[in-house]
């Protein structure tokens, strides 16, 4: 995590910011999504598996349903996710194995199957939300100026209202502090 103690300046330029080139700026800046969406991806895989002991794909299905409380379809959480359905079914069997979700019949439809988070898994993941946030942070960090951080923050409503466990960064933001913000993001 040498990047980390570097000194912004020292990083190497946002490749989003990069002028020029044969790129369009909307092609720069997916770039740039894709970048800072493979360095998180990077950090919670080895995080994920060493804090909560289930994949990082399992992991994608757990923060899926932590936002919708009465559960969410098979078909449904494929679709959200890009995943195959018997991909899924098998994900799904490895975190029921675990106790960490359950399964149940959709009223009205013999097909449906309705998948729901256990309060293990509600509580697992509060106890690790502000250490996962921190790194997701931090490896956004790596690829993204301060400035494209804050700017990315504010397409996501959550991030930026604070409401990520409240973290420095989130209270920095909604006390206004545009110069504290930046220090949380390195």
């Amino acid at each position: 995590m040498a990047a980390s103690e570097e000194h912004p300046t020292d990083l190497p330029e946002c490749p989003g910011r990069a002028e020029g080139g044969e790129l369009p700026r909307e092609l720069r800046g997916w770039m740039l999504l894709l970048a800072a969406t493979g360095a998180v991806e990077q950090r919670l895989h080895t995080l994920v598996k060493e804090r909560l002991d289930i994949s990082h794909d399992e992991f994608l299905v757990l923060c899926l349903l932590a936002d919708h409380p009465e559960g969410l379809r098979m078909t449904r959480i494929a679709e959200l996710l890009g995943r195959p359905k018997t991909r899924l079914t098998y994900q799904i069997a490895c975190l029921q194995h675990a106790g960490l979700v359950t399964r149940g019949s959709v009223c009205g439809d013999k097909r449906g199957i309705t998948v729901i988070l256990t309060d293990k898994a509600r509580d697992l993941l509060r106890e690790t939300s502000c250490t996962l946030a921190a790194t997701v942070r931090e490896a956004l960090s790596e690829v993204m100026g301060p400035t494209e951080v804050n700017a990315l923050c504010g397409l996501l409503p959550d991030l930026a209202g604070g409401e990520a466990g409240g973290t420095e960064a989130g209270s920095a933001q909604e006390a206004g502090s545009e110069e504290r913000a930046p220090e949380t993001v390195q």
